[in-house]
């Protein structure tokens, strides 16, 4: 019988300000240095999705939310390569308390507020499939396969 399928989970967090929405551009990670991201991680072994999303917006931007205030946008099911495969939750809210700034600057080169339907160029491909989902109202996106 072959291995039951794991699969990481993430969470991303769609700050929703006026028309726009806040990225974070990744740098001294390895992975997408440069390029754009939603707040956002994976899971931590037990905690649930909204208390994850809740986690790394105040990790990465210094905000607290209520995870009341959170809405499920959409799921993305993304294929980073071959062998690992993701599952994105991305979350949207307009409510948040502080004011979002660069919280982990070893990680992070700056924060960008920007219109969610003219994506910079640089946007990782990931997030941008969920942010276009979120836009568009689709429930599910497979990505990558």
């Amino acid at each position: 019988m072959p291995e039951r399928y794991r699969s990481i989970i993430d969470v991303h967090v769609i700050l929703e300000r006026g028309e726009e929405i806040l990225l974070l551009e990744r740098q001294g990670t390895g992975y997408c240095d440069g390029m754009l991201h939603l707040p956002s991680g994976h899971l931590d072994e037990g905690e649930p999705v909204t208390e994850g999303a809740v986690r790394e917006a105040r990790e990465e931007i210094g905000v607290r939310i209520d995870p009341a205030d959170l809405r499920l946008a959409t799921v993305v099911h993304h294929r980073q390569r071959p062998d690992l495969a993701r599952v994105g939750m991305f979350f949207t809210t307009v409510r948040w308390e502080g004011e979002p700034y660069n919280a982990e600057p070893h990680k992070c080169g700056r924060l960008l507020w920007c219109d969610p339907a003219v994506l910079p160029t640089n946007t990782i491909a990931y997030p941008a499939a969920g942010i276009n989902a979120y836009l568009t109202g689709t429930p599910l996106t497979l990505h990558g396969w």
